[in-house]
């Protein structure tokens, strides 16, 4: 293959070592590699958009390999991949890659993932784009994750890469010998026990801290072949597990489910009242 055009954000931050080794990685097989990520952990930001502060980015290469050229902003990961693609950037990549994430990306969490919007955002702009989670806060070797996200990165290029497909990788925290294989999968449906834990500061005040541990549901899984295990369940299983996702949320149900909608007069209705 030859030499790509990779940006490369994340959540965590551009101290993070996974998008550090990530970025090692790419820039290794002789990618040309552009890093542009939050300046401080910017964890489950979801795909939010700063509109009300001015964004600012500064040079960061000392931070990574020779060749790597990358910024610290101060905006969620969203922005980055924003602000990268129309203003930093001299050229369109041709790849987006995201993370590696300290921590699981699995089921509907993705939708207040940043790591997951910052991959959305290059798929949004018609680039083919991954992320890719290290399914444990703790684990601290993101060589293996980084080196498979790459591979099923190149692959897919060299392939088929559809339009507005994101791929959403999470590898288990365990070494490779230990891993079973790699498996398409449906996203989860992610349900939480005990998600504040409420508490009184030294004032008397009540507050409330977001604590909750995600239910270990197995089974539970939204749309997809029904051959295809959940991707909690691949990753319990100690399998990396990738899963297709695109940005169009529209209802794929039946549309006789739909709500029946009154045949409402609007004239009728005084805004005033």
């Amino acid at each position: 293959m030859k030499p790509l055009k990779i940006l490369i954000s994340n959540d965590d931050g551009v101290f993070a070592d996974g998008i550090r080794t990530l970025a090692a990685a790419a820039s290794n097989r002789g990618h040309k590699v552009y890093v542009v990520c939050p300046d401080q952990e910017r964890s489950a930001t979801g795909h939010g958009l700063t509109l009300q502060a001015p964004i600012r980015a500064e040079k960061a290469n000392e931070l990574f390999e020779n060749g790597v050229e990358a910024w610290g902003c101060n905006g969620t990961p969203a922005d980055c991949v924003k602000l990268a693609l129309n203003e930093l950037l001299k050229e369109k990549p041709d790849l987006v890659l995201s993370g590696v994430n300290h921590g699981p990306n699995l089921g509907t969490d993705v939708f207040c993932s940043g790591t997951v919007a910052a991959a959305l955002e290059g798929t949004l702009a018609g680039i083919p784009s991954l992320a890719a989670s290290v399914t444990s806060f703790q684990w601290r070797d993101f060589t293996f994750a980084s080196q498979l996200a790459l591979d099923i990165a190149e692959n897919s290029l060299a392939t088929s890469w559809p339009t507005k497909l994101l791929l959403n990788l999470n590898i288990p925290a365990c070494l490779p010998k230990e891993m079973g294989a790699l498996q398409w999968t449906r996203l989860s449906i992610r349900q939480y026990e005990e998600q504040f834990s409420k508490r009184i500061d030294p004032r008397g005040n009540t507050y409330y801290w977001m604590a909750g541990e995600a239910v270990k549901d197995l089974n539970s899984a939204g749309d997809g072949p029904s051959a295809w295990p959940s991707d909690v369940a691949q990753i319990e299983s100690a399998s990396p597990s990738i899963t297709p996702i695109q940005p169009d949320l529209f209802w794929r149900g039946d549309i006789s489910e739909l709500p029946i909608l009154t045949k409402t007069s609007f004239k009728s209705i005084n805004p005033l009242n």
